[in-house]
């Protein structure tokens, strides 16, 4: 009669070998339980590990709002800065095992956030996380994605007229250039540190996720954009979809597909960087509220511009919306003179002191599909659900 324990032991689905006096019988009974064993330790791992989320110092606000949405505490972390501004960051709890997730935008102090991210990402590594996940709603560097310059294509006028003198057009026009491609540089620095995988939102150029050997997620602002137009624009029945440059052209059309109404576009030629030297319009916007559209704002003069070409053209009202609305230099007091009805961005970097600054800037807030694209991510679901809806 075996005993009591034995008893016990045989209803768990992992159970210690019993003992037979037949040589063949007891083999089996070994294998058996082996096996069992066995399909219990592929139970345990196949689960998927706790859920840790961590906020860098670029977006707090953001992480705070994930974090409501689903339902946790945000990670204990320090970060800090030495007498000679090396950054320090300490990860206050266990990792071990855990599925780790950090948010931090490419705003702000862009360098010093930038490198806040790489050590916490080596540091949650480091101490045994199973999975690491940088979610970064703003990419830096995402515009530095090819290498476009010329030589002598610099600002300055002496380096122009020397390149003039020195460079026929032909050979200028064939010449490799000397510009880096920094986003590739950014996406390398990513997986060094030991990110697994790379949350983010409307990327400058979707070939950017070719620059990386590990999963990345581009979520699209396009969902929210489209609730907030049906929401916030009575007439927009009525409206025209516009791109600011050629390269926002796919955007814009399926926005204007979605909606059922016509987009128009802006061609624009640039003498150097953030000047813009012409602009044509192309499209009808005449007696038509126009809604200007593009993944990000730095210093709008080329929202503004277009906006005033917009109107010059017959449109009745003009609306921006943006998903990256970096707003630097001379942009707030541009936007504050432009003939805007309403900037709209969303909160992939910070902006109360944007908004306190300028009336017309209104923010969407796309928190909650960070923190659904987390959970899915957690869980093994698919995302492809939020590159078309808006979660509630």
């Amino acid at each position: 009669m075996p005993d009591k324990k034995c008893a016990e032991s045989e209803q768990n689905d992992c159970v210690m070998p019993v003992r037979s006096a037949n040589p063949i019988r007891a083999r089996s009974l070994i294998r058996d339980n082996l096996e069992k064993q066995a399909g219990c330790l592929n139970l345990i791992h196949s689960r998927m590990p706790n859920i840790k989320v961590f906020s860098g110092t670029s977006h707090p606000d953001l992480a705070q709002r994930i974090v409501d949405r689903l339902g946790i505490d945000l990670g204990k972390v320090v970060t800090k800065k030495f007498s000679n501004l090396e950054t320090c960051v300490e990860i206050g709890e266990s990792v071990r095992g855990e599925d780790v997730y950090i948010v931090q935008s490419g705003s702000g102090e862009i360098n010093d956030n930038l490198m806040e991210l790489l050590i916490m990402i080596n540091a949650c590594k480091i101490a045994s996380a199973s999975r690491v996940t940088a979610v970064i709603p703003c990419f830096p560097y995402a515009r530095q994605d090819k290498k476009d310059k010329l030589p002598g294509s610099e600002d300055n006028e002496e380096s122009k007229k020397l390149a003039k003198k020195n460079y026929d057009w032909k050979f200028r026009a064939n010449a490799q250039s000397r510009a880096p491609i920094s986003a590739k540089l950014v996406a390398n620095m990513l997986s060094v540190a030991g990110a697994d995988h790379i949350i983010t939102m409307d990327l400058h150029a979707s070939q950017i996720q070719g620059f990386f050997d590990i999963p990345v997620d581009n979520l699209y602002a396009e969902p929210a954009v489209l609730k907030w137009i049906k929401e916030n624009i009575p007439e927009w029945k009525n409206s025209i979809i516009v791109s600011p440059d050629a390269g926002g052209a796919k955007r814009v059309t399926s926005i204007a597909d979605r909606l059922n109404v016509e987009f128009a576009l802006i061609h624009k030629e640039r003498k150097k960087a953030n000047e813009v030297a012409s602009m044509v319009l192309v499209g009808d916007v005449k007696d038509k509220i126009a809604i200007l559209v593009d993944d990000m704002a730095d210093t709008c003069g080329t929202i503004v511009h277009a906006a005033d070409r917009l109107v010059e053209a017959g449109a009745t009202k003009v609306y921006a919306i943006l998903t990256h609305g970096i707003f630097s230099g001379p942009a707030i007091s541009r936007i504050n003179n432009a003939c805007f009805e309403a900037v709209v961005v969303t909160n992939t970097i910070p902006q109360d002191g944007h908004m306190r600054d300028c009336p017309k800037i209104q923010c969407i807030d796309v928190s909650m599909m960070f923190a659904e694209a987390v959970r899915r991510t957690h869980n093994g679901e698919s995302v492809s659900y939020l590159f078309s809806n808006v979660p509630y």
